[in-house]
């Protein structure tokens, strides 16, 4: 046998191929991500979006890397553990109401109880996200204990093996072994994938490239942006609370976050080019040009502070698109 392959070979993450897959499997894979995705935003719980913090999110983008984890693990960690939390905080808000008659019985935890080790484990849930995700790409590099461990102890944590499979075990039970959920990456990559068998002028792997920086800064800057399209759509500066509870769906619409991504990137690399990426984007997913307009003024806003690209048309405001269109030339 040959010596092992060097770490920088074994970890390194493949590029996407584009062009390979017939257009009747890209149809299918379009109409499941889109009605997931409908799915998602009918069943949005009211804390939706509460552990997608840009600390959260910065810190499981740095221990991803520091893992050599391939990107969509990184993606995936950062929604397992959203998931999972949000599990948590209806648990606790449960609690109130079932905590008499718990302890009555003298069983189950109170909301104190509750809230405090939710606090107290919140690292450990993070790290086992995170391995999660890595065991969901098998062919990857797979986070294992032994290197979970070593980073705790690193922080002053003296949690032992079983204490993590445990924790890991913990959050495959409250999301119902359902982790393999579709990221926004999977939404980018399907409709560029599209964008290319439907005529489109901008090569897939600068656009593919672009995508992934734009994707990440969305997550790290996740408030600001959907703070100014917001406003945007509320033509007003100063959004009520009930502005703010109904525009959950938009904040959590990952089809719209796709189509905001990809329009952007087309706009920064090929500005030339950009109306036509948008028409594709609308005639593929039914979301209105306005629509993608204002999202990528709003990204681009927070990246270079620009006004650009202009916004030709009279705001409509921005919502979550419905009966979307699914369509490839």
């Amino acid at each position: 046998m040959g010596s092992p392959a060097p770490a920088a070979c074994r970890f390194r993450t493949s590029e996407p191929v584009f062009g390979e897959v017939a257009p009747e499997v890209i149809e299918e894979m379009l109409i499941h991500l889109a009605t997931e995705n409908e799915r998602c935003l009918r069943e949005l719980s009211g804390e939706a979006g509460r552990f997608r913090e840009a600390q959260i999110v910065e810190f499981i983008f740095l221990l991803s890397e520091k893992w050599h984890l391939d990107q969509s693990a990184r993606y995936q960690a950062v929604e397992i553990l959203e998931r999972f939390m949000i599990k948590q905080v209806e648990q606790i808000c449960k609690s109130p109401r079932e905590g008499r008659k718990s302890s009555e019985q003298g069983q189950g935890k109170g909301w104190s109880s509750l809230k405090d080790e939710i606090y107290d484990t919140f690292v450990l849930r993070l790290v086992s996200c995170i391995q999660l995700a890595s065991k969901l790409s098998l062919h990857y590099n797979i986070v294992n204990s032994d290197r979970a461990l070593k980073f705790l102890q690193s922080l002053k944590y003296s949690y032992t093996k079983q204490e993590l499979l445990e924790s890991e075990l913990a959050i495959l039970k409250a999301l119902h072994f359902q982790i393999n959920v579709s990221t926004p990456l999977a939404y980018v990559e399907l409709l560029l994938e599209v964008l290319g068998h439907n005529g489109c002028l901008l090569p897939a792997k600068p656009l593919h490239e672009m995508c992934m920086h734009l994707l990440d800064f969305s997550y790290l800057t996740r408030d600001a942006i959907y703070d100014t399209l917001l406003k945007i759509a509320i033509e007003n500066s100063t959004p009520s609370k009930l502005q703010i509870a109904k525009f959950l769906t938009v904040k959590e619409d990952f089809m719209l976050l796709a189509v905001g991504i990809i329009s952007t990137s087309a706009f920064i690399l090929n500005p030339k080019h950009w109306n036509q990426v948008v028409e594709h984007l609308n005639c593929i997913t039914g979301i209105t040009s306005q629509s993608i307009l204002e999202f990528s003024y709003a990204i681009l806003k927070h990246i270079i502070g620009s006004t650009t690209p202009k916004q030709h048309y009279r705001n409509s405001g921005t919502r979550a698109p419905e009966n979307r269109i699914i369509l490839l030339k």
